[in-house]
């Protein structure tokens, strides 16, 4: 094996013990062709996958095992895995075979032509079931809301597939959840911190294996993360919409009262008073933001 690698592939694996051996196989051997590096994170399964993993990695040095003793979530994997690193590049993929590895090569080539300093895979082949449809809606409500919060045109969020400069995945790393929302958050990271991150369309299969875990309650806590990583880097995108828009309605609402000459009504004067309290909020969280943007 070449001294130094270039290119770590990171897999987060989870019961995956029905698609693992495909899975290895298929990367163990284009990371030997590629003289890459692969680590998959046992995120603490209850399966044969500790098992599947020994055996693969005795066989060969290509392969590392991030163990996890109790279960972190896909995000946490995720962290540990990235944590391990140690090439100036690494791809996230899924365990369950949907991402290709013929994908690879054209995500190098777009951060070779681009400069990226993160590349995300952007899924182009869509099903067609009611489930699929219902993830897409969210996905999209998801996107329109980050794009209101963040300056970003990204199609794709939380695609699973992602290069990402590793030094820099490292420094952002305490910003980001253990849960799913960890894809969408670490790409807005580098959206705010005005890293270079481009997209590279790929194509995806069907799961060798087992179901999606995505839920309605996973978009829910996204969106929250949204919110809360919008809060560390720019509140004022959060707060000042909130406080003009209740300052416009008080004001509308005090407009009949005061023509007719009835003074200045209570609702009116509360919606002003909270309009005025939630934009000095936010000027208050923006210098809080500036100071905690130092450290990254």
């Amino acid at each position: 094996m070449n001294a130094t690698p270039q290119l770590t592939i990171l897999v987060p694996a989870y019961n995956e013990e029905a698609s693992l051996t495909q899975t290895l196989t298929e990367m163990i051997a284009w990371c030997e062709a590629n003289d890459s590096l692969l680590i998959v994170v046992n995120d603490a399964s209850t399966d044969r996958s500790a098992e599947i993993l020994a055996g693969f990695s005795a066989r060969t040095d290509r392969l590392s095992v991030v163990t996890h003793k109790v279960n972190r979530g896909y995000g946490g994997a995720l962290k540990s895995g990235i944590a391990a690193v140690r090439t100036p590049y690494l791809i996230t993929m899924d365990a369950d075979g949907q991402h290709r590895l013929e994908d690879v090569s054209p995500m190098i080539r777009a951060r070779e032509t681009t400069g990226a300093d993160l590349v995300i895979g952007a899924r182009t082949i869509r099903k067609t079931a009611f489930a699929d449809h219902y993830r897409a809606f969210g996905k999209t409500l998801l996107r329109s809301v980050a794009k209101i919060l963040v300056d970003s045109e990204i199609a794709d969020l939380n695609s699973g597939m992602k290069l990402y400069d590793a030094e820099l995945a490292k420094k952002y790393l305490p910003l980001c959840p253990a849960s799913m929302a960890f894809s969408d958050v670490m790409t807005l990271v580098f959206i705010q911190q005005r890293h270079l991150v481009v997209e590279q369309p790929i194509e995806t299969r069907a799961r060798i294996a087992g179901e999606s875990t995505i839920s309605t309650m996973t978009a829910f806590d996204t969106l929250i993360q949204i919110f809360n990583i919008v809060m560390v880097f720019n509140p004022l995108r959060i707060f000042l919409p909130i406080g003009t828009i209740a300052i416009l309605i008080g004001a509308l609402w005090a407009v009949p009262f005061l023509i007719a000459g009835r003074g200045l009504s209570v609702a009116a004067l509360l919606s002003i008073t909270v309009g005025l309290i939630s934009i000095l909020l936010g000027l208050i969280a923006e210098q809080l933001s500036q100071i905690r943007r130092k450290d990254f």
